[in-house]
């Protein structure tokens, strides 16, 4: 902030005379501008202390250069007197006084460049104290970062530094951390931008302006991968320190968005391992991994729970899960599975419904992961947004089938069909038809084509296989083929993940 008129003129050795203007003194001062000019507007940007001896002015121009600086909306004006003039004219007193213009009284002894070198070494004071206050509020940013929940606390640091408010957005728009008044409405403001940051050739922040508020909006992470967004407001501008603060805030958030996201992933490699373990009988192990997870909350209390139930859901629907958590999640292949208690499965699977398509095994015990999961992963496969595995009609029997028998047995029924042609149309008509129980209509509709085209391709399936629709055994068979083979996600025992 700039020295005012106050303070130059409590310089005592400088020993200007206030004659005009008292209410205004505290008026900011950013350069002093000597000239003899009848006009010297032209060469003024504002703000300036003007310095004249009136050698070319006489009482008739008092009004008028008066006028003419305050239009300028300059700081003030300083008379020198013992050259030109004696003392400074009443008429220029009268009209700085009318026009509310701060007019000093420059004695003899004084020169001008002596009052041009104070206001020079008040502006440098305090410049050097703003940076110093930048860097002190570095160093309380940088502190934060580095507490348990940095991000939150550098958020709350940052908007007591801009006397404001800030807000930390993911890559999705949803709030992680605010503070300060106004977060709330500033993230709404934020959300309405996000589509112009996204956008190719983006600009690598947003100023926004308003009465009383100024906003800057800005990406997190790298240009071809935003992590997130972050976004300050106050309601004064923001000053070259202040864009300098924010900035630091930027980067320290942009860094632990990162290292959050990394330590996400190795966590999510590490339960990922912990259910492998489960699934091979490592029990001990699969425990003593968990506990080794760094800040996890205990969560080893489903292995001595009795009866499990298993959940699998693709990785958008997998919110959900996490956030009702009381067992235990973990990536599996493509999906993400969840193991609960039996007797604490309800409520987790009525919130697992509301996040979208979840699959659900019969209870099973912690020797029997493997077919808990295969339970899920088929149940999974069904049209329903929520499917228990034991109300699949038809697909209890198979948890009694050898998984790799029954995939070798699907894959030999069924490789004519996969092998012609990559025909993967031919799989897809035979399940719908099958579905449908022969209904040609039915089925036909199911799949989007007319029904003559359905009845080319069960002849054709009939040819490939050698064997007759018709019959119910070789319905059945291909039935329990197909349900060995949908696509629901990795098999135990495939090699997942």
């Amino acid at each position: 902030m700039a020295p005012t008129l106050r303070r130059v003129a409590a310089i005592a050795p400088l020993r200007l005379r206030v004659r005009a203007g008292q209410d205004a003194l505290d008026r900011p001062v950013r350069w002093v501008a000597v000239s003899e000019l009848e006009d010297p507007t032209p060469f003024l940007e504002g703000e300036e202390l003007v310095l004249t001896t009136g050698m070319r002015l006489g009482p008739e121009d008092a009004r008028p250069y008066i006028s003419r600086l305050v239009a300028r909306g300059v700081a003030g004006l300083g008379f020198g007197v013992g050259l030109g003039h004696d003392s400074v004219p009443g008429e220029f007193v009268e009209a700085a006084d009318d026009a509310g213009l701060p007019l000093f009284e420059v004695p003899r002894e004084t020169p001008f460049i002596a009052v041009g070198k104070a206001v020079s070494e008040l502006l440098a004071a305090e410049r050097y104290e703003e940076l110093g206050n930048a860097f002190a509020a570095q160093g309380r940013l940088t502190r934060a970062a580095l507490r348990a929940g940095g991000m939150g606390a550098v958020v709350q640091r940052l908007a007591r530094e801009i006397h404001g408010w800030a807000v930390l957005l993911d890559e999705a728009g949803d709030v992680l951390h605010a503070a300060g008044q106004g977060a709330e409405k500033g993230a709404e403001v934020v959300r309405r931008e996000l589509g112009r940051l996204r956008a190719p050739g983006s600009p690598a922040s947003l100023a926004l302006s308003a009465p009383h508020e100024h906003v800057i909006v800005q990406p997190l992470g790298e240009q071809r991968r935003v992590r997130g967004f972050f976004a300050v407001g106050t309601e004064r501008a923001f000053s070259p320190v202040g864009h300098t603060i924010v900035n630091t805030a930027s980067s320290l958030l942009a860094l632990s968005l990162e290292q959050r996201r990394h330590r996400l992933a190795a966590v999510r490699r590490v339960r990922s391992a912990v259910l492998r373990l489960l699934l091979a009988g490592e029990w001990q192990a699969a425990r003593e991994t968990l506990e080794a997870l760094p800040g996890a909350r205990p969560e080893t209390a489903f292995m001595d729970a009795g009866p499990l139930v298993v959940l699998a859901c693709e990785p958008h629907d997998a919110e959900a899960l996490q956030d009702a958590l009381p067992g235990f999640t973990a990536p599996w292949g493509t999906l993400v599975v969840t193991l609960v208690p039996e007797e604490e499965s309800g409520p987790v699977i009525e919130a697992a419904a509301r996040g979208g398509r979840v699959g659900v095994s019969g209870p099973v015990e912690l020797s029997g992961l493997g077919a808990g999961l295969d339970q899920a992963q088929r149940a999974l496969g069904s049209a329903d947004p929520v499917m228990r595995f034991p109300d699949l009609a038809g697909q209890g029997l198979l948890s009694l089938v050898d998984p790799g028998l029954l995939s070798g047995f699907a894959t030999s029924l069924l490789a004519p069909l996969q092998e012609y042609g990559s025909r993967a149309d031919l799989v897809e008509s035979l399940r719908a038809y099958l579905a449908c129980n022969g209904h040609w209509d039915a089925a036909a509709q199911r799949l989007g084509v007319h029904r003559h085209t359905l009845r080319y391709r069960m002849r054709r399936v009939a040819g490939l296989l050698g064997r007759d629709l018709d019959d119910p055994a070789v319905r059945a068979e291909l039935w329990i083929a197909l349900s060995a083979s949908h696509p629901g996600g990795a098999r135990p025992g495939s090699g997942a993940p």
